[in-house]
Parts: structure tokens; sequence; C-alpha cells
């Protein structure tokens, strides 16, 4: 999983702060402020003392190093302070005072070392709590189901983030394997308990439902009852999700049926590099879900069934993709970004996408991203006999990879 802001640790000890840019070792720039403050006060008259650069020594070393880096520091300053203060005639209580500045500031320094410590210790036990919240709300999927491979990406825009209100999620059915790409609406903890109760209901109802739409309104069913529950009586909930559900239906892996809520459309690239979307058979977009119970007529958001040939690549993504922006506020073109290029597999095409958005935007994204791919294998065959659906029937019993499948 990819993010900014890592840290690492070693049993209880912080390693050292970095500072981005700086990109140089954490007692660097203490040592030149010492040397800075040491070669000033040498060049000029024994009676004239310059504290500055020797006292501002520590407090640095407690921004960038460690604890007992930031010790070593104030006793190599007070040193110095102590040789230059005793080679001229200057009166002992100005000795005295100037001595005495020089150790309150390198306490002071020790105290602020020790506050950050204990607040880079907070940091991380909250990174990896956000890790095994993620991992529970968003397991990694199998890296391959039959002929079909899988890779996800989970891009949070905020450094430290790790999971928000946008989701994925794969699940192997006997109606074939389902697919589920989501943006709920809002931010924070909310957020992620809504999309928590959209993927339970999914995961459900991809199990039990036959029909595609009707796992949508399952899922939708679901949230409106969670939204009920949370209201207060001011009026109707405004939690709603945008949605995109994918099928590769059981004995028919050459196609593809889709049912949009909202969502940005699915993309589907060919061996041959040709980038289609795929938008709703009617052109109209069904509501997002929690919203549907608005709309005038019934809309469905269906695609398909679509052919989806071996070497084929389906792209499910959210809108954190599609609508990062440059510094001249420009879109990615994300059709642009994939037309004429061809890929080995779905965790390729995943990671052009990332360094493509990010050399896009310079690496400032508003927005986070989940990106769901599945690949049919070049070699793939189709199954022989009619192409009519054919009845249900429990998956074959295809070993998983590793957990870590195709997510880094």
């Amino acid at each position: 999983m990819h993010g900014d802001g890592r840290q690492e640790t070693g049993g209880s000890r912080i390693r050292a702060r970095a500072v981005p840019v700086i990109g140089r070792p954490p007692w660097m720039l203490p040592l030149l402020l010492i040397l800075l403050g040491l070669v000033i006060n040498l060049l000029t008259p024994a009676d004239v003392f310059l504290s500055a650069p020797l006292a501002a020594s520590s407090l640095v070393a407690a921004a960038l190093w460690t604890f007992r880096g930031t010790a070593l520091t104030a006793a190599v300053s007070m040193t110095v302070v102590t040789g230059l203060l005793t080679r001229g005639d200057l009166p002992l209580a100005e000795i005295l005072v100037r001595l005495a500045t020089n150790a309150t500031v390198s306490v002071l320094a020790l105290v602020l070392s020790r506050v950050l410590q204990h607040s880079e210790v907070s940091v991380a036990s909250a990174h990896r709590v956000a890790e095994a919240v993620q991992l529970a709300v968003l397991p990694v999927p199998p890296g391959r189901v039959g002929d079909l491979r899988i890779a996800v990406r989970y891009e949070a825009a905020q450094a430290h983030a790790r999971i928000g209100g946008d989701l994925y999620g794969v699940q192997r059915t006997p109606y074939g394997l389902r697919l589920l790409v989501a943006d709920v609406r809002g931010k924070g903890t909310d957020a992620v308990g809504t999309a928590t109760v959209v993927l339970g209901a999914f995961r459900e109802a991809a199990e039990t439902e036959e029909d595609l739409a009707a796992v949508a309104d399952r899922v939708e069913h679901a949230l409106n009852r969670e939204a009920a529950q949370r209201e207060t009586g001011t009026g109707r909930s405004e939690e709603f999700a945008t949605a995109v559900l994918a099928e590769v239906p059981a004995g028919q892996p050459g196609s593809l049926r889709i049912v949009n809520r909202g969502h940005p459309p699915p993309v589907l690239l060919t061996g041959e590099g040709e980038v289609r979307l795929l938008e709703p058979d009617t052109g109209a977009y069904a509501l997002p879900l929690g919203l549907g119970d608005l709309a005038g007529a019934s809309v469905s958001g269906r695609t398909g069934p679509v052919p989806f040939p071996p070497g084929s690549l389906l792209l499910l993504h959210t809108d954190g993709l599609t609508e990062a922006r440059n510094a001249a506020d420009v879109f990615y073109d994300l059709a642009e970004g994939l037309r004429g290029r061809r890929f080995a597999g779905p965790a390729p095409l995943l990671d052009h996408l990332l360094a493509d958005v990010d050399a896009h935007t310079r690496g400032h994204r508003s927005d986070d991203m989940a990106l769901l791919a599945v690949m049919r294998d070049p070699e793939s065959r189709e199954p022989s006999g009619s192409s009519e659906p054919s009845e249900p029937s429990e998956p074959p019993g295809f070993p998983e990879p590793p957990a870590s499948g195709d997510l880094p």
C-alpha cells in the first residue's frame, strides 16, 4: 500500500525525524550551526560574543534528531560556549548569564525532543491501527480466480491516511466473479462507517442474488436502513454512495455485465490497446445508492453483456482518478493515458495509472483513489457449447495465491 509520511520503527525507538527539504543526515544542520558559531566568535574580538547559532543548534537537533542526538548536541554546544567565553576578558557575571541562557535553551531542547518522540510514537501506533482497520475493511483479494487475474490499489490523498470513503470489493459467487468499486459521500470516520455498510451488504447480496441489479438494490436497502437509524428527525439523511458493479458470469468468462449507480464508467482495454468506456446501454445513469427512491422512473444503469475476450483488461475506479487536476486545473485524461498501450497484467496497468496521475498532478491530489483491475489471461479459451447463459453453479475451488496478491 502506498502513502506518504512513512515512518521506520525499531522496537520502541523512533528513528530520526527526516525533513524532506533538507535531505541530509539529521546531525548535519546542528553541526553546521555549531561550526558557524565557533567561526564567527573566533573571528570577532574576544569581548564580543554571538550565541544565537550555538543556542539554535540544540533546538534544531530536537526537531531533526533523536533524544540522544539532542543531548549530544547540547553537550557540544555547552562545551564550545564555555571555551569561547573563558578565552576573553568578559565579566564573570556576563559569563554566568550567557552560560545559564545556553543551558536553559539546551534543557528546553531536550524537553521538546521528548515531547516530539512521544508524539511520533502515538502517530506510529495510530498508523498501525489504521493499517489493521484497512485490512479488515478492504481485505486483499485473491490475485487470481480461474483465468482471471486481479489487482487493486488504494491511494489516500492525505499523508498517513489509509482508508476513507472510496472502497472496492471482490466476491467469488455461484453466479460468477462479482466486483464493486464505490465512493461514499463525505470524509473521515463517518465515511468509513458507511463504506463498511456498503461492503458488508455487497458481500452478502452477491452470494444470494442472481441478478446483478438486485445486488445493487440490496446494497441500497442496507444503506437506507443505516441512514434511517442515524437520522435525528431533522429531515432526510444525506448518506449515499456512487457505485459500479461488474460481473464475469459463471460459465461465460468471455462476457461482462455492468450495473452503474451514478459512478464513473468502467474502462475496457483490449489486447490491441483499444479503450472503451462501458456506459449504460440506455445512456441514462441510475441514481447513486441511497437516492434511488428519488427517481421518477426505474433506471437500472445496466451495461451488457459486453465481450471480454482473452487479453482484455477491465478497470473500475473512483473519481479521484479522472478528477485529478494539474497546475492549470486540467483533469487527467484517462482514455488518453491508456490509448494504444498494452499491459502484461492488471498490476502493471494500475502502477502505470498511479505514476501517470502523479506526474499529471505533481503529487498534489485532493481526493482518494480506489482502483480495481481484472485481466482475462491471453491464453484463455472460450467454453465449448452454446453462448447462452448457463445455470449458476458453484465456482471451482481455485487455490488462492499468498495474501499479498497483486497488492503491493
